[in-house]
């Protein structure tokens, strides 16, 4: 049973992260209840999961003509820089002020998106 509440994660995780709304969400969630996984460690497997399906999904996406590249090389580019700060900052917090940060952030979208009267 196991086993299966693991690839149910892996899969929902790749689909919502093929489809650009971040499934580290549902794979970090599952690492930290159903395996005891710390926080940092959880990050860094989800970072290496993010790598293939975004590929993936970078390639659909491209093909479809759905990517607008002025736009997204510069986020891309500042994004880099953000990742540099934030791996840094990463490895100055406890796992528990991480998961709590993780968890507040994920409250927050989830009572924004319940919310919000965009469509």
């Amino acid at each position: 049973m196991e086993w299966l509440i693991c690839a149910f994660a892996g899969i929902l995780s790749g689909i919502i992260g093929g489809m650009g709304m971040g499934g580290g969400g549902v794979l970090i969630i599952y690492l930290n209840i159903f395996t005891d996984t710390p926080q940092t460690t959880a990050q860094g497997i989800n970072l290496l999961f993010f790598l293939p399906t975004a590929l993936f999904a970078v390639v659909y996406y491209s093909r479809k003509k759905l990517i607008e590249w002025k736009i997204a090389i510069p986020l891309s580019l500042t994004g880099i820089a953000g990742t540099l700060i934030g791996s840094y900052l990463c490895g100055k917090f406890d796992d528990t002020l991480l998961t709590k940060i993780f968890a507040l952030l994920l409250l927050f979208m989830g009572i924004r998106g319940l919310f919000s009267k965009k469509t």
